[in-house]
């Protein structure tokens, strides 16, 4: 019989998708401060890319921290848990609002990877 993982497992296994988000984060933080390289520093729009380079920046380092905790949690023993919580409507809902918030992110990861992918062989086209 295998034995159940316990919640600290879980958290460890689950580690990848902050850490990719964070991973998503930083790079699209670079992308937009490459961007900022071409604009002026006194146009409105140079201070709207800072402003927002800085939240994925900061949003990178959160998701990169949670995901550490996440994993450094493999070890932690099982705590004691009421089951009736466990089993009730408010765990299913919210798992069940999570499976569907990751089915939509994949979905548009999916549309914005075709555009990218597009965009990226236009622009390396312009550089042959």
């Amino acid at each position: 019989m295998q034995e159940q993982p316990t919640c600290g497992q879980g958290l460890a296994q689950n580690a990848v998708t902050p850490a990719h988000l964070a991973q998503v984060a930083a790079t699209m933080a670079a992308v937009l401060e490459v961007h900022m390289s071409a604009l002026n520093a006194a146009d409105p729009e140079f201070e709207a890319y800072r402003q927002i380079t800085d939240h994925h920046r900061r949003a990178a380092t959160e998701l990169e921290e949670a995901a550490r905790l996440m994993a450094d949690a493999r070890d932690l023993p099982m705590g004691s848990h009421d089951m009736s919580v466990m089993t009730g409507p408010a765990v299913l809902d919210t798992f069940s609002d999570l499976v569907s918030a990751k089915a939509h992110l994949t979905a548009l990861l999916h549309a914005q990877e075709t555009e990218d992918q597009q965009l990226l062989g236009a622009m390396k086209d312009q550089h042959s």
